[in-house]
This record gives structure tokens, sequence and C-alpha cells, in this order.
């Protein structure tokens, strides 16, 4: 069903590479996109807008259909931070309003809201738990809804979480917050660059208010890519604390100063983005998770984790979740002996490429990857380790 040849994926001619949970290896075809748009504006230069229109259009309606939302609830970004650096500052806070999130979010859901304390609102930091027994307290591991139940309160505006944690690879009930923040009238927020493209995710149908996303993970898209899911009731709340000329309907009529802004989330895309990039991140949408579909991609992924689980020597390392059922993450997280940076550099002298963050050795294979290959990583962390 899946095509894993290497004119597709390059990196297979030297490497394994099980870390789409860092910078993933770029899709082929999706580089010769970019390429293509490059190639295109350096022979035409400003003929080059002719296609402008054309492949935001595109990536809308691409993205949309993964989302299984509307083109106009759908904005490119260049990365997570940007996107909810643009939320945090136009949500209309009022003094001692509340935001909760959790204590080892990555700092792309952490900074944009630690700002707004200047504007008198509060961060709450859901505690790190233990909830494993892994017993080391210098590791991450995960947040509960328990204390999220204890620390709301009315003042509580916005819920920010990351759908799966960076570095142990929790992975949030999504359908449990979104239950609880409605009840409640607080906005959920999502950082979904580390599921987006594995995981089936679609935000409406999880009334989630707002989902971000960096496009060089799951997506496997160019660096410099994003994507920013909203709601049209969520946008309406935000104030614009961004814009240019491609925030009002007027587009490229510049000597026209109507205050006009779009209604759809063009509102988030104020000024000229990089069109061979999203050509490219397009082209990676619509050739492998909408041929493919992400339940399928997701099967297939989690079907590589357990040939890679039952390959490694588990009396050598210690999993932090439990891999065994169907609710489960993408990242496979390893406590290894020593230093998992040192682990993570032997790797790739034997040509296997993983990434250590928070401590853990993350292990996370796509569909792409064959069983060979994760047989391979394995056999050599066996050795290494």
């Amino acid at each position: 069903m899946f095509d894993k040849s290497p004119s597709l994926f390059p990196i297979k001619e030297r490497y394994a590479f099980l870390s789409h949970c860092g910078v993933a290896a770029m899709y082929g075809p999706a580089q010769r996109r970019e390429h293509e748009i490059a190639e295109l504006h350096c022979r035409t230069g400003t003929l080059i807008l002719r296609q402008y229109q054309p492949i935001m259009a595109g990536l809308h309606s691409a993205t949309a259909e993964l989302l299984k939302t509307s083109p106009d609830n759908v904005a490119f970004l260049r990365n997570t931070s940007e996107g909810i650096g643009l939320i945090a500052a136009g949500y209309p806070f009022k003094r001692g309003d509340q935001v909760i999130s959790y204590v080892h979010e990555y700092p792309a859901n952490y900074y944009p809201w630690k700002l707004q304390e200047r504007r008198g609102v509060e961060l709450v930091l859901l505690p790190d738990r233990d909830t494993v027994g892994i017993g080391r307290t210098d590791l991450p591991v995960a947040f509960t809804m328990r204390d999220l139940e204890e620390r709301v309160t009315p003042r509580t505006r916005v819920v920010a979480l990351s759908h799966v944690q960076f570095a142990s690879g929790h992975i949030a009930d999504v359908a449990a917050l979104s239950e609880f923040c409605k009840a409640r009238g607080i906005d959920l927020v999502l950082d979904v660059a580390q599921s987006l493209g594995a995981l089936p995710f679609y935000p409406e149908e999880l009334n989630v208010a707002a989902a971000v996303s960096s496009g060089w993970k799951w997506l496997m898209g160019p660096i410099g890519t994003g994507l920013l899911y909203t709601s049209p009731a969520f946008r309406e709340k935000l104030e614009l604390v961004m814009v240019g000329a491609d925030t009002m309907q007027q587009g490229d009529e510049y000597l026209d100063h109507t205050w006009a802004p779009h209604m759809s989330a063009k509102i988030f895309e104020y000024s000229t983005v990089p069109i061979a990039l999203a050509a490219a991140l397009e082209c990676c949408i619509r050739e492998m998770p909408l041929r493919y579909g992400l339940e399928a991609i997701w099967a297939e992924v989690t079907r590589l984790q357990d040939v890679f689980l039952a390959r490694l020597d588990s009396s050598r390392f210690r999993l932090v979740f439990d891999y065994s059922t169907p609710v489960r993450s993408p990242i496979i997280s390893l406590v290894v002996p020593g230093n998992a940076e040192a682990v993570a550099k032997a790797l790739v002298k034997q040509n296997v490429i993983c990434t250590a963050r928070g401590g853990y050795l993350r292990v996370a294979p796509h569909f792409h990857n064959t069983e060979a290959e994760v047989e391979r990583a394995a056999d050599a962390l066996n050795a290494i380790a």
C-alpha cells in the first residue's frame, strides 16, 4: 500500500531515520516542488506572483481536507511560536485572567503565554507527575486531569497544552480536555507539532479553539513552515497584533487603506509568505496523509513501533509509557544507560538517527520506514547500550 522507495525518501540511501519528532528528513517530491517554484522566481521575477494565490489556495484546501474543516479556518505560518504568539497576544485577556499550561511544555507553548504577564495575566503551570513509576525527578513525564481540575478557577480563560509532549511522549486525552473546557467556557489551544501527520486529529470534532503545528516533523515539510487552525468563534475573540496588506480584503490595491480585515484565518497571513515553501508543504500533505489516510498511516506507525520494540533488549532500556495499547504516543521515549545525548551521537555513527530530549532517547518511526530499518535501529541500540 505504501510507497517507501528512496526516490521519495532519499534519506534511506544512507540512514535508518527514526527522528520524525525532531527535524524530519524532507519528503523528496516536496524538495523538488520547492525548487521548481524557486527556479520560476529566479527566471520570471515579479511574474512569480501569478502563482501566489493558486499556491496558497491549494495549501489551504489540502490542510482543510487533512483536518476535516473549511479552508477559511486554516492559515500558513513560519513555525509554532508564530501561531501561538499571535493567539496569545491577540487574546482579550483582562487583568487577573489565567492561562493553564504544563511545567514542561515546549518553549513555543510557554513563552508566548509567559509574555502575557505584562498584561496582568497569571500563567498557572500543571506540575509534573510520575504517573508510570519512572522514579526519577530529573525526567519529565506527564500532567494529570486531576491537577487541571484542582487548578481551574472562574478566571481561567485558556488551557494551552501539547497533544503529544515532545520529551516524554505523553499523549493528552484531547476528548477529555475538550469536554472539560467546553463545560467551563474555556478555550482549548493545542500544540500539535508532535502529532499532526501521524495521528488522526480533527479539531472541529473535538471542539478545539486553536491548533498550531510546525510543518517539518511528521508532515516532513520544509523548515520554516507551519499551520494554524482556528475556529470561527475563537477568531472573533482575537485582536489583530500583526497586520499588513494581506490582512485586508482589498489585497494588492495598496493605495486603498480601508480597514477591512478578512473574516477567515487569512488574517494571520498578514504579509508576503514564502510560496516555494508553501507549495512544498502542500505537496507533503497531498502525497502522504491525504493519499494514504491518517488512520492507515497511524496503523503503520504503530506496527513499526511493535517491530522495533520486539527487537529491542527490554532488559537494558525503560519505556516511559505502555505501547501495547491502541492509545499510545508516536514517540517512543526510552530511559537508556548513561547519557541519552551520547547514545544518540553513537547511533549516528551506525547510520541510525534518533534524538535525545529531556533526558530521554526518542525513537519515532514513520509510515515510510521499513521493518529492516527499525530492526537495524534496535540492533544498533542494543549493541551500543
